[in-house]
């Protein structure tokens, strides 16, 4: 398994209980492809540097994660279906 991290940022008209579900699900998402959620934090509402379908604020969460490698691209999928997100990135950590 390898260390990663996802940066998600979720369209502001979430509310926090809308924002626990994304969470749960994400981590539901990474334990169910044999993952790990060591981390996740959210980091609030910030402002965009460009519009993002519009908004330009948007909550932002970070996860740290193991799975692996074969996993990621299903991850992938599962959140860019997620309307509620508007752009993630996933990144490998260490070598």
């Amino acid at each position: 398994m390898h260390d990663y991290e996802l940066v998600a940022i979720i369209s502001p008209e979430v509310d926090e209980e809308g924002m626990s579900k994304i969470v749960d699900k994400v981590t539901q998402s990474i334990n169910s492809r044999g993952g790990a959620v060591e981390e996740i934090k959210n980091w609030g509402k910030r402002k965009l540097a460009y519009p993002v379908r519009k908004f330009m604020e948007a909550d932002y969460m970070l996860a740290r994660f193991k799975l692996m490698p074969k996993s990621v691209k299903e991850l992938e999928r599962e959140i860019s279906a997620s309307g509620d997100i508007l752009r993630y990135l996933v990144v490998k950590v260490g070598d």
